[in-house]
Parts: C-alpha cells; sequence; structure tokens
C-alpha cells in the first residue's frame, strides 16, 4: 500500500455515515499508521496504568477522551484530517462542514511568520535611574550571553536550533522595578519547555556577574509572541445558504456584524474565541500538546492592542465572497515531552502525516477558524442550539437511563417532536418500557 501527503479528494467524503470498523479500515488504507495506537483506539483508547503512573503523581487510572476525525481540510493545496480530543457534541461535524465550504472555495492559504520562544530572566534591585545604563551593559554583552547559552544545548544548535537574540524591556513603575531579559530561542520540532527553562537557569549567573543585580525568576513564556502563525479562507456565499434565508450574501452580512460585536465587545469576544479554542485544543489534546500554555498565550495575544477582542478578522471581498482570518501565537512541539510516548499521540502524528511542529500548527489553527466560521454561521441562522441539541440529543438519551437500541430510539423521537430536554427523554423511554412490556404480556 502505497501512503502521500495528499489524500483523494473523494476518499473521506461520507465518513461520517460509516460504521467505526469501516472508518478504521479508511485511516488504515490511507495511512502509515502504529499497530500499537490502533489496538489501543480499539480498546476504547485508555492509557496503560504504567504509562499513567510515569507521567503524574498519585495515578489511579486515566481518563478517555472521544476521539474523532475532522476531514475535509484542504491547506496549501494539500488535503489534510485531523484528529479531535474532545467531550463536546457538534465540534467535530461542524468543523468538518465549515472545512468543506472552505475547500470548495478553494482550501486555506496559511504562513509560518517564524519565531521565536521566549525565555525570560528577571533582574530585581534595579534603580529605576541605572536602568538605560544596565540595558545597554547587557546588550553590550549579547554575544556572550547567547554564545553562553547555546553551550548549554549543544545537540540542538546541532539540529539547526539555539539561542538567536536577546532583548531587554525594563519596568521602573512597577512597585518593586526590575528588569527582564528576553532570551529568544529556536526550539526545533519540540515545545521546548524544558530547553527554555534549562537555559534560563543556566546563563543567570552570567547575567548576575555582568549585571549586578539580583536574579528573580527564569523561566519560558507561554505568551509566544514572537512565534506567529496565519491562516486564511475565502468562501463562496452561495455555500452559507440556509432555509429561510434570503441568500448566502445575506448570511456572510449578518456573519460581518457577528463578528464586529466580538471585534467590540469581550464578552461576546470570550464566547467567539472559545469557539476558535473548539477547533484548536482537540488537535492539540490528541497529539499530546500543552494545550493551557496555548490557551494562555492565544488569549494573551487577543489582548494585544490593550483590549480582550476577536482573534479572528471577516469581511467581503470586492467579488462577494466572505473572507476570514486568524494568526495567533502557537508553541506545539513533535518531538519532547509526551508525544511520542503517548500511544495516541504518536497515533494522531502518524495521521497527520508526521507534520513539523509548524505544520502541525498551521493544521490546528485552521480547523479553529473553521470552527468559528460554523458557529457563526449558526449563531446568525438556526442559532447555536438547534444543530447542537440534535447531536447531543443521544447523551440525553442516555442520561434518561436509555440503553442499546433505545438510545437512538429515543433521540430519532426527541429530534422529530423538536422536543429535546432530559424530561422529554425520560417520557420516551418510559412509553417505549410501557410499550414493550405490553408486548411481552400479550404475548404469554
Amino acid at each position: 500500500m502505497s501512503h502521500n501527503n495528499t489524500l483523494n479528494g473523494k476518499t473521506f467524503s461520507g465518513f461520517y455515515k460509516l460504521s467505526r470498523a469501516e472508518r478504521l479500515q479508511k485511516l488504515e488504507d490511507n495511512f502509515d499508521l502504529n499497530s500499537e495506537g490502533l489496538k489501543l483506539l480499539e480498546s476504547g483508547g485508555a492509557l496503560p496504568f504504567d504509562l499513567s503512573d510515569l507521567f503524574v503523581e498519585n495515578s489511579v487510572g486515566s481518563f478517555p477522551m472521544p476521539f474523532g476525525i475532522v476531514t475535509n481540510i484542504l491547506m496549501d493545496g494539500q488535503e489534510h484530517i485531523a484528529p479531535f480530543a474532545v467531550e463536546e457534541s457538534s465540534v467535530i461535524a461542524a468543523s468538518s462542514n465549515a472545512c468543506k465550504w472552505i475547500k470548495e472555495s478553494g482550501g486555506f492559504k496559511t504562513q509560518d511568520h517564524g519565531g521565536m520562544m521566549i525565555g525570560q530572566v528577571q533582574l530585581l534591585d534595579v534603580e529605576p535611574s541605572k536602568m538605560e545604563d544596565l540595558k545597554a551593559l547587557i546588550l553590550e554583552n549579547k554575544s556572550m550571553i547567547v554564545s553562553f547559552c547555546n553551550d548549554i544545548h549543544p545537540r540542538l544548535v546541532e539540529r539547526g536550533g539555539g539561542t538567536r537574540d536577546l532583548q531587554v524591556k525594563s519596568f521602573p513603575d512597577a512597585e518593586s522595578p526590575f528588569i527582564v531579559i528576553h532570551l529568544l530561542m529556536d526550539t526545533c520540532e519540540a515545545m521546548g519547555a524544558n530547553l527554555i527553562n534549562t537555559t534560563c537557569e543556566k546563563v543567570a549567573p552570567l547575567i548576575q556577574t555582568i549585571t549586578g543585580a539580583r536574579i528573580g525568576l527564569q523561566i519560558l513564556s507561554n505568551f509566544a509572541s514572537e512565534k506567529l502563525y496565519t491562516t486564511t479562507c475565502k468562501v463562496k456565499t452561495s455555500l452559507l445558504s440556509e432555509k429561510g434565508m434570503n441568500n448566502g450574501d445575506e448570511i456572510a452580512q449578518r456573519i460581518i456584524e457577528a463578528y464586529q460585536f466580538a471585534k467590540y465587545d469581550p464578552h461576546r469576544a470570550a464566547t467567539h474565541n472559545k469557539g476558535i479554542m473548539n477547533g484548536i485544543d482537540p488537535v492539540i489534546i490528541a497529539t499530546g500538546n500543552d494545550w493551557r500554555a496555548n490557551e494562555a498565550g492565544i488569549h494573551a495575544f487577543a489582548c494585544k492592542e490593550g483590549r480582550y477582542q476577536s482573534l479572528s478578522t471577516w469581511k467581503i471581498l470586492e467579488d462577494g465572497d466572505l473572507e476570514g482570518s486568524l494568526t495567533v501565537p502557537m508553541q506545539l512541539g513533535t518531538v519532547g515531552g509526551i508525544t511520542r510516548l503517548h500511544p495516541m499521540a504518536k497515533f494522531s502524528l502518524s495521521l497527520l502525516n508526521n507534520p513539523t511542529s509548524n505544520q502541525l500548527a498551521l493544521i490546528a489553527i485552521s480547523t479553529g477558524l473553521a470552527s468559528n466560521l460554523a458557529a457563526l454561521r449558526a449563531l446568525v441562522t438556526t442559532g447555536i442550539q438547534a444543530g447542537h441539541m440534535k447531536l447531543h440529543a443521544k447523551n440525553i438519551a442516555l442520561a434518561a437511563g436509555a440503553r442499546g437500541k433505545r438510545i437512538d430510539t429515543v433521540a430519532d423521537t426527541m429530534i422529530r417532536e423538536n422536543t429535546i430536554s432530559q424530561s422529554a427523554a425520560e417520557n420516551i423511554l418510559q412509553k417505549l418500557i410501557s410499550s414493550d412490556n405490553s408486548s411481552q404480556t400479550a404475548t404469554l
């Protein structure tokens, strides 16, 4: 079986209609998948206890999450699917649908802006009047400091990474004025937290010798403001058409209005951006990366203009198409951490054809923009709950006590009657039970 990085255009069409066995077979036919990951997936995805006990303290087990596939991702002329580890109904369906609209309109266009992770070394007991002189002294010794940092990780330098530069920032108005040195580091395919923290701690004594200042904190920054990625997409408005609306142009205009809401109102922006993270976090989690670090950095970036606002931008082009764009900092790795130790993380990377860390970031933000588009379209048409509750109906049926085939029967009945709630599910289930009991009595 030959495998490549470009999927057949129709390979994953109708993937959601397949049985689980057929879905797994489809994946096996199209990717070089490790058998360990496949076996773990077939057994439910629970992490073996020996690994769980190795990864965290006081382990008593593992907590599996639903693991699904987002399809229809056309990015820079190549087709992808993306693994999603997420518990929320409708997220995968919504992202896949939006990716399909984008694919039919030409796909995502991405840009890796290049850039570095940041390590911080804080200098304390600095008089504000002496800050400029101290900053100049640090910059005079920049070459020596950078060289010292690179001697700490010679193998990283051999791989093409290392400390590239440093910046100096002063905070004279703080209660206890301080200076911060930013070490700008290329961590290659690793997210780099441990590499950066080690560098900061080992270079701190040299910096103290040079400056005479007291060393404060020595740690990476999860606001990766120097490591940015952009994805853009066009959407033909005809693809947005919905019953009850005049046409796709009207929906596009309403999407612009919804975006403006998020641009100017931070309360709306928080929910708007959560919808973007619906498409980013599941990829991060599935590949064993640190979603808390990325959440922190991305939301900090949303405040780059002094107030919290929409991460994405949307506009209508002269030709009438809708255009969306998303630029965010990302800090991902495809080596290090648990990305190569966790069987499901390794499996996820193989589904992505073992991307570089930069490629992984671009796929994640593209599904994030698609998730944003899907949410905006739903909000300005049927409302967010219509599609979500239909997909959530099975969960409600299960919570009401339905099991086996009755789950689908209860869910389908609620959808048909347009009454999706716990009480409705309980009533329908009770009727089914009563009907089944009556049939059994009649048979006897």
